[in-house]
């Protein structure tokens, strides 16, 4: 394997019903507990559950996480806009799966 090929980051791909704690999403993507409770309070995350007094993340809450902080750190959106702009991009995401079932393009 060439020296280029080595300093890619290892891909893991993860089960949709594979559940992530609130310090698994905080060790993810070095923020703090608050960024991630601020997160469930402006309902851009829904806890799936509890571990023990631990709450519980699905796989979909990492991507949220994920395009939430790029649109605050990149684009300086708020939590409210960023909330608006996931359901935004989830709705045209669902439109286009519907037009690619439907054979249309």
């Amino acid at each position: 394997m060439s020296e280029k090929d080595q300093s890619k980051p290892a891909v893991e791909l993860i089960d949709e019903q594979t559940t992530f704690t609130l310090a698994d999403i905080c060790h993810t993507f070095s923020v703090e507990a608050e960024f991630v409770e601020a997160l469930v309070e402006e309902g851009i995350l829904e806890p799936s559950g509890k571990q023990g007094r631990h709450l519980c993340f699905t796989a979909n809450c990492l991507r949220r996480t994920r395009v939430t902080l790029h649109l605050q750190r990149d684009l300086r959106v708020n939590l409210a806009g960023a909330a608006l702009a996931l359901e935004l991009l989830e709705r045209i995401e669902a439109l286009e799966r519907r037009l690619h079932a439907t054979g249309v393009e």
